[in-house]
């Protein structure tokens, strides 16, 4: 007992500054402080762990919400099918088969016109007169000198002849006489440079005179008794009359690249005009322009149509109807589904989620809605009213179907 006790107060006196009655008390002040420390660490460290976990979740989620904002909403329609096509219906316009503006070439004052708009004229008739008197009086110089050249070359041809007669009776020198022969030579070359002159001012004074060029019908007058001609003014709007022949009629047709086929020359093409709704009038494919222009990529047709009866008037709209060699399927979508970019006519069509810009062909325009002829099917997912920004890849996602036909 002794020992224990000796033990006791041999382990307490080995703390130093401590009292051995202190000692029990401060000993488990310790244990208590040591374990509240490794408590609150371990309660550091969970709520650590826990704010780690917590910004994650938050910036998981904020990656998802970007990544949902960046993909467009989009609505989509399905294309409706239309009847097979056996036959384009383009628009065009008559015009003369030759339209002539007629332009003055002799300056001077319009001294009468014979013929107004609506006339119907003759190859060769009077349409007016102009009065020139410079040109008047510049032709009747050119005659006086014309005249005076073939005197001068009437006294040479007699000297010519006279010293020619002479010279075989060795009356003259030889080179007198060469030199009448070459004098005569000279004055008949002034007489066909007088003669030329004479005849370019006869030419000027006889434009004076305007006549019609060919059969046709006085489109336009421009001009009116007194007024001051200037010869020479070629420009549009400068013409004195305008001539149309009009017993054939020209059409001139931009053929789509997808119907090209439909334009062989000499076959017919019916034509139909909003002045005559219940006729139909029969033209010709004379001629194409064997290309097809890289801008608007259609080929340049042309389609003649006899008009002797009168019945047509140039400038008239007209629609001109050309037969396919065959049937051709198209679908319905609406305008607002186009999207016009520099490497043509597209629209957006939603493929796995993702957008896809497809080149079209289209063949005729209906106002809200378009036909296509060739790009799309009725099961194509087709992205109604695209923004101007949509590219091909951009991420996509379907707010709502509707189906074409119950558009």
């Amino acid at each position: 007992m002794d020992d224990k006790i000796d033990n006791k107060e041999k382990a307490n006196a080995e703390i130093p500054g401590c009292p051995p009655e202190e000692v029990p008390g401060r000993r488990r002040t310790m244990r208590f402080l040591g374990a509240a420390g490794v408590t609150m660490f371990i309660v550091l460290v969970i709520a650590i762990l826990w704010g780690i976990r917590a910004r994650e979740r938050a910036e998981s989620k904020l990656q998802q919400n970007t990544h949902e904002a960046v993909i467009q909403e989009v609505r989509i329609i399905h294309p409706k099918l239309a009847s097979p096509i056996d036959e384009v219906v383009l628009p065009g316009a008559t015009q003369p088969y030759i339209n002539s503006p007629v332009y003055a070439r002799a300056s001077g004052y319009l001294v009468k016109w014979y013929h107004d708009i609506g006339s119907r004229v003759k190859k060769g008739d009077l349409l007016a007169v102009v009065a020139a008197p410079e040109l008047d009086k510049q032709l009747a110089q050119a005659q006086a000198d014309l005249e005076t050249s073939k005197a001068n070359a009437n006294i040479a041809k007699i000297t010519s002849d006279r010293w020619q007669g002479l010279i075989k009776t060795r009356s003259v020198s030889k080179q007198s006489t060469d030199q009448a022969v070459v004098n005569q030579n000279a004055s008949d070359s002034t007489v066909n440079s007088y003669a030329a002159n004479q005849g370019h001012f006869a030419d000027l004074v006889g434009f004076e005179k305007i006549y019609a060029p060919f059969d046709g019908v006085v489109t336009a007058r421009n001009t009116d008794n007194g007024w001051l001609i200037a010869a020479g003014l070629n420009t549009p709007g400068q013409e004195l009359f305008q001539i149309g022949h009009i017993s054939t009629l020209r059409i001139f047709v931009a053929v789509p690249e997808v119907y090209s086929r439909a334009a062989r020359v000499g076959s017919k093409a019916t034509l139909s005009f909003d002045e005559y709704p219940d006729q139909g009038f029969q033209g010709t494919i004379t001629r194409t322009s064997s290309s097809i222009d890289m801008g608007s990529r259609t080929l340049n047709t042309e389609v003649d149509i006899d008009n002797s009866k009168g019945l047509l008037l140039p400038g008239a709209f007209v629609w001109v109807h050309l037969a396919l060699p065959r049937q051709i399927q198209s679908v319905i979508i609406p305008a607002a589904t186009l999207l016009f970019r520099a490497q043509g006519l597209q629209v957006g069509v939603v493929r796995n989620n993702v957008a896809q810009l497809v080149p079209i062909t289209i063949g005729t325009d209906f106002g809200n809605t378009v036909q296509v002829t060739s790009g799309l099917s009725t099961s194509d997912e087709v992205i109604e009213s695209p923004s101007d920004s949509l590219v091909s890849g951009t991420p996509v996602r379907i707010a709502s179907a509707t189906s074409g036909a119950d558009r």
